[in-house]
């Protein structure tokens, strides 16, 4: 590991616990820094209410931490725009966003879209499919950004279960994220969750990023990241034990090709490798060949979008 990352790691990594909601809200109050927290779902009506209700309890009426709390619904076919405002989340369907622009499928393309209906200083995102979820996640995530000025971006990290072995999960990071982080991006090295869901930044660096719009979202944003505001304004936060539903194999692949491709784009643009990735399944005649496109599309800074900038005009 580089001297400068064991350096980062002693001064930038931090528990949940360094810093305490009561002291939080006092300096959030101190600065008029407010917090938006998004929640990008699709189909999670099993879980999106739990999570709406704890951010709500915890860090908007026992202690006012959190101004908005926005999901933002990319197509459900089941309850979870419906569960979600009952228990008390503003639901912002995506579509109804940037209309001008057709959306595409994925995560990021939520992500960057939730910038156009969201106010706050700071922008947290949490997946919608956690299971025994702690408000911990969200205060672990914003705490530096609100009691440190030089922090700008803040990644949670956590113990993620397979089933009943601990430590397990996050087979993507280790397989492809984290070996392609430590040989090309080593001052990223020290992430322990680099692709993980729960993190937060300051307004005033996400509408600086272009945000892939599937899968390679985070591995983009935190390379972009480094190299729009160095390793030092970067940061982590150990906020407990994540527990989340599981993709199955196929589906990992997928989101290690998209992630592959996020890397190798930055990596050398104008040089692209084909964006497909052909996977099999076994049928009745043998294995059978699926070809799938892997996410490719990015989204171009919000500040180049005509209507952020008139919005924040207005």
């Amino acid at each position: 590991m580089l001297e400068e990352v064991e350096h980062w790691l002693s001064r930038r990594s931090w528990s949940v616990a360094d810093r305490p909601v009561d002291r939080l809200a006092a300096a959030k109050h101190a600065s008029g820094t407010s917090v938006s927290v998004v929640l990008p779902a699709l189909d999670e009506e099993g879980t999106v209410g739990e999570i709406v209700a704890e951010i709500r309890r915890a860090l908007m009426e026992r202690v006012p931490l959190v101004d908005e709390l926005v999901v933002i619904d990319s197509g459900s076919t089941d309850r979870t725009a419906e569960v979600a405002a009952a228990a008390g989340a503003r639901v912002v369907h995506r579509d109804e966003i940037l209309p001008r622009i057709t959306p595409v499928p994925g995560k990021g393309e939520v992500l960057w879209r939730s910038l156009l209906v969201t106010s706050g200083d700071v922008v947290a995102f949490v997946d919608a499919d956690l299971r025994e979820f702690s408000a911990d996640f969200v205060s672990g995530i914003v705490g530096p950004l609100l009691t440190d000025p030089d922090v700008d971006f803040v990644k949670a990290m956590y113990d993620r279960p397979l089933g009943s072995a601990a430590g397990q999960g996050g087979r993507v990071t280790e397989l492809m994220a984290r070996p392609l982080l430590n040989m090309h991006w080593p001052r990223l090295a020290g992430f322990v969750q680099p692709l993980g869901g729960e993190y937060a930044a300051r307004r005033s660096l996400l509408e600086r990023l272009p945000f892939p719009v599937g899968y390679g979202v985070e591995l983009g944003l935190l390379v972009d990241a480094l190299h729009t505001v160095g390793l030092d304004a970067l940061a982590q936060v150990d906020v407990g034990v994540r527990r989340h539903r599981h993709q199955d194999g196929q589906a990992l692949g997928r989101m290690a090709a998209a992630i592959y491709r996020t890397a190798q784009l930055r990596l050398a643009r104008g040089h692209l490798l084909r964006p497909e990735l052909t996977q099999f399944e076994r049928g009745a005649d043998g294995f059978v060949p699926r070809t799938h496109p892997v996410d490719t599309e990015e989204r171009p800074p919000m500040t180049d979008v005509a209507e952020y900038a008139h919005r924040r005009v207005a």
